[in-house]
């Protein structure tokens, strides 16, 4: 049995063939959900990364002349980077309007000071922007949403081809104006109980001046407590449907990014 000789070229073509996806595969870890969070050591993240770039290498097709020293290997270095964080970002923008959605209502009801620490952020979230965040997680595993982003995110190496130039002004445009869209939606997830706590509010605003004596800032509070948690019950049945529609919306905007059918959940 003659041993194997692995000579400069054979590496140099293999670092190659690895480089690329793990750029991509990279900056995908780095802003989708779920793989993105704080709590997942970054060690995880570098296996994880790896191991999902040996995955996808067979589906990148890597231009013969595009060297990983060369000026047009960095620019397409910082090209699949980006293209990566813009297929993960998507979507995280959805949990991010979830969590809009719930601070919002927060502050209509009067919870705004109850908040906590995330973990996965390390920020100050509010209860109710928590509790949308864990519906939105639960939704988008329960309708196997990672599998159908990360399917979408193998097609990108097919129809977005590594060395070609695709982050242009459209393709930026893309992802800014489905943030617009995004907020837009956490803001209408939150609109029918705003509108029944500003309700709320106005008729403890007249009874108030009617009758002073009566000293209904003592109780407002509980009653606009109360009345926050009993719209939030009533509408928790069309508050999931709208966290589901928008997580389709998501996915069905990542696949309109890459190029490839609408992956929207089935």
């Amino acid at each position: 049995m003659q041993p194997v000789i692995l000579n400069a070229a054979d590496v140099t073509q293999w670092v190659g063939r690895m480089w690329w996806p793990v750029l991509r595969v990279g900056g995908f870890v780095l802003a989708a959900p779920t793989v993105s969070e704080g709590v997942i050591p970054p060690r995880i993240k570098i296996v994880m990364s790896l191991a999902l770039a040996f995955l996808m290498a067979p589906l990148a097709q890597v231009p013969a002349a595009l060297s990983i020293f060369s000026a047009a290997g960095m620019l397409a270095a910082v090209q699949e980077l980006l293209i990566g964080v813009a297929i993960g970002m998507v979507v995280q923008l959805a949990f991010e309007a979830l969590t809009f959605a719930g601070q919002t209502i927060s502050m209509t009801m009067g919870l705004g000071f109850a908040t906590l620490v995330d973990p996965q952020r390390g920020a100050n979230t509010t209860v109710l922007g928590q509790m949308f965040m864990i519906f939105g997680m639960l939704t988008y595993l329960a309708l196997n949403g990672h599998l159908v982003l990360l399917g979408a995110f193998a097609e990108s190496f097919r129809s977005l081809p590594i060395g070609a130039g695709h982050i242009d002004r459209n393709f930026l445009l893309s992802v800014a104006v489905w943030g617009a869209r995004v907020f837009q939606s956490g803001l209408l997830i939150a609109l029918p109980a705003m509108i029944a706590l500003v309700i709320v509010n106005l008729a403890l605003g007249v009874v108030t001046r009617t009758a002073p004596q009566l000293n209904l800032f003592g109780i407002g509070f509980t009653i606009t407590l109360l009345c926050g948690f009993f719209v939030l019950i009533v509408g928790l049945e069309g508050i999931m449907t709208s966290i589901g529609n928008l997580l389709n919306s998501a996915l069905t905007a990542v696949g309109e990014l890459v190029g490839a059918p609408a992956a929207g959940i089935r």
